[in-house]
């Protein structure tokens, strides 16, 4: 038996409960691995309070980093003590040990630590496919990025700046200003103490930017688009403050024919080569030092709803993992 984090109904954090669990050997197409690191994300939050449904009782967690203990039938590409990270479903990251399917699976550089891993690799990809792939960044533009001084952000700043992109980043505290500064921003906006639209058609001579990447969701969505230049792009990848109520596609179209997108990891890493490339980019970027991930808070494994109530208070900066 191993232990685990699961939950029987969703709720608050208070419903995840560390119990032992029994893992089996794997099935075809299948992988049992001993995490050493966990990563936690927005989105187990999301599956935990039933933003997002699945069925229960189910596990939590969509990212972590280890050793591989043995391999189902027909798995060619992995054997017993490779080191891996991965991200995505099924649920149940948040575990000493599991079962997944090898397609998930990303061969670990050497270079990279198991706690490096499983901090970066789903904050990693998404800074990834938002600058490489939804909406592809060529150097020189001036962006906007909510959420400056999380996870996803911080690598998000230091990947614009590697790229000679002018990075706008909003963010709640004085603290978190210096952190996401630090990291590549061009200009912070404290969105607590500032108007962040206005500020933005400031910085941008009342341009506005060509795109928008928010992942708070309800709380910006509308200003987002008003931060837009005609023709702009909002790529809403996120429901941080809860998911963006419905609207009018006149929104869109009477701020100058703006295009949105609801982008999601598992759609720009559907196929092994996709997968491969996005993180050979995404591990070139941190071995070369132009990224380096910022692990702010480690918890127990046991202690996840600690970190949970953390999280949601936006209390974190950069990456938090845990330790089972």
């Amino acid at each position: 038996m191993v232990k685990a984090i699961r939950i029987s109904k969703t709720g608050g954090p208070e419903v995840m409960e560390y119990v032992d669990v029994e893992v089996g050997e794997p099935g075809p197409g299948e992988v049992r691995i001993k995490h050493h690191a966990c990563g936690l994300n927005f989105i187990d939050v999301y599956f935990r309070t039933g933003l997002y449904p699945q069925p229960l009782p189910a596990g939590l967690g969509q990212e972590a980093a280890g050793e591989i203990i043995s391999v189902g039938a027909g798995v060619h590409n992995f054997k017993a003590g490779d080191r891996v990270t991965y991200c995505g479903r099924p649920n149940g990251a948040y575990s000493e040990e599991r079962l997944l399917p090898a397609a998930l699976l990303i061969k670990l550089p050497d270079a990279i630590s198991y706690d490096t891993a499983a901090a970066m690799t789903l904050q990693g990809l998404t800074a990834q496919y938002l600058f490489r792939q939804t909406f592809p960044l060529k150097g020189g533009e001036t962006i906007l990025f909510h959420a400056a001084a999380g996870g996803v952000g911080l690598i998000a700043a230091q990947w614009a700046r590697a790229l000679g992109v002018k990075m706008i980043g909003t963010v709640s505290t004085p603290e978190k200003a210096a952190l996401a500064k630090a990291a590549g921003c061009t200009h912070v906006i404290n969105y607590k103490t500032e108007n962040f639209v206005e500020r933005v058609k400031e910085i941008t001579d009342g341009k506005g930017v060509p795109v928008v990447y928010d992942s708070i969701g309800k709380d910006t969505f509308i200003g987002s688009l008003d931060c837009l230049s005609p023709l702009g792009t909002m790529v809403s990848f996120g429901n941080a403050s809860g998911a963006v109520p419905p609207f009018s596609l006149n929104e869109l179209a009477s701020r100058g024919s703006l295009f949105i997108t609801r982008p999601s990891l598992p759609a720009y890493v559907a196929t092994r080569e996709a997968l491969d490339a996005a993180a050979a980019d995404l591990f070139q970027m941190v071995e070369s030092g132009k990224i380096k991930i910022e692990i702010n808070q480690r918890y127990a494994l046991k202690d996840v709803a600690q970190a949970h109530i953390a999280l949601e208070s936006r209390n974190t900066t950069g990456s938090t993992i845990l330790i089972p």
